[in-house]
């Protein structure tokens, strides 16, 4: 018999006893839902935080301080520096002195917990209020819909104007930017002048970046800001290929900035996007292994199962066995036949498996409002171990079958 004989065999014991073949299938499937679907989710989760990081750009780096004030360590038998906050004066001398084809930008995190007015209407109590200089959007990502950014003179002397993120927009003006641009806003007892609008940017690690408005640097510093204020620091490169030189050039003129000794360490990190995009990657590797070991265990499970009702198929059908051998069927045909059965039954619950997996992953793309992926590689994994339990848990089964004797399986009952 050819391959193709062998599968119109199988598919016709399989409708035969179809609810145990069901049975056996789903729990196929409930492993190779565990297997694609963790896997599947865990590559959207990384790509809806690729996406969200993108703003960062593979161009750019961000600088902060490294630990809190006042925070000395122990390292090599040697006191180590821990960094302070990055003042307003070294940010702003920091972005003036840094001569390198780059843009540099200063931002302050002002509040979380504010609450904007027009008129007879007003957000929810959990808007963003930053402060940002000239350079910001370039350097984040965000695109004016309509209105223009701040001045560098705005920026650096202050002035009660405001660019409204677009959940504002929608909350305040019922998304119309013309609405909004040259209107008045409370932010709290703050009269600010709308001057621009963001382009909806969607949301960051289950944070929409569209709940915020943008305010001058120096008006921030003048409201929100204290001695022990840290300022935020992002360089865009123009050229990502220099990056790195960037990021040497940032490192020694930020040392003399703060004026460190020679002898003392950086008490100030520098976080490029790519690698913050890559270092998650690399914590996920535990989950992949977490999922592997769940859904092998399922599937361990399941190929018992298999072989089990393998077994009492080939106890069933001793005497159609013994039929076929009779009339020239040789033990390799034989035991192909009943492979083909065991991989079959396999490679349904597979395709239910992953159809299952596939939906369930891609839930948090949903969640995430991330892009929708197929993951193929972990389907062809998943097809590659279906074919594997099949071959495995069909062997012995298949085995026995091939070497009863024809004889003795015709006088079976």
């Amino acid at each position: 018999m050819n391959l193709s004989e062998n599968i119109q065999l199988a598919f016709k014991a399989v409708r035969s006893n179809w609810l145990r073949a069901i049975l056996t299938l789903m729990i196929i499937a409930f492993g190779i839902m565990a297997l694609v679907g963790i896997l599947t989710a865990i590559d959207v989760g990384i790509n809806s935080l690729s996406s969200n990081l993108s703003y960062l750009g593979a161009n750019t780096f961000d600088i902060d301080p490294k630990g809190e004030d006042g925070i000395h360590g122990n390292q090599g038998g040697r006191q180590a520096k821990r960094g302070g906050p990055i003042t307003y004066d070294q940010a702003v001398e920091f972005k003036e002195r840094y001569d390198f084809p780059a843009r540099a930008s200063v931002s302050l995190m002002c509040t979380g917990t504010a609450t904007f007015k027009y008129q007879d209407k007003k957000t929810n109590p959990n808007q963003f209020i930053f402060g940002i200089d000239e350079n910001y959007l370039e350097a984040k990502g965000f695109d004016i819909e309509m209105g223009r950014n701040f001045l560098p003179k705005e920026a650096l002397q202050g002035g009660y104007i405001t660019i409204i993120g677009h959940e504002v927009l929608n909350d305040l003006f019922d998304g119309k930017p013309e609405a909004a641009l040259d209107k008045y806003i409370y932010a709290g007892k703050i009269k600010l002048k709308v001057v621009g609008v963001l382009k909806s940017k969607g949301s960051s690690m289950n944070q929409s970046e569209d709940r915020r408005i943008l305010i001058p640097l120096q008006m921030a510093k003048r409201y929100y800001g204290t001695p022990n204020t840290s300022y935020n620091l992002l360089v865009a490169v123009d050229d990502p290929t220099q990056i790195d030189m960037g990021v040497e050039f940032a490192t020694g003129l930020l040392r003399n900035v703060r004026k460190l000794k020679a002898s003392e360490e950086n008490d100030f990190e520098i976080s490029k996007s790519d690698s913050l995009i890559g270092l998650i990657r690399e914590n996920t590797l535990y989950f992949r292994i977490a999922a592997v070991a769940i859904a092998l265990i399922t599937l361990v499970g399941a190929a018992i199962g298999l072989m089990n009702i393998m077994l009492v198929s080939v106890t069933e059908r001793t005497r159609e066995i013994g039929i076929c051998k009779a009339i020239g069927a040789t033990r390799r045909s034989i035991m192909v036949q009943f492979l083909s059965e065991a991989v079959l039954i396999c490679q349904m619950g597979g395709i239910v498996g992953i159809l299952l997996g596939v939906g369930a992953g891609n839930l948090v793309a949903i969640l995430t409002n991330g892009s929708f992926i197929f993951p193929w590689a972990w389907v062809t994994i998943a097809v590659i171990t279906c074919t594997l339990v099949g071959l495995v848990s069909g062997l012995y089964p298949a085995l026995k079958a091939s070497r009863l004797d024809p004889i003795e399986s015709l006088r079976y009952e």
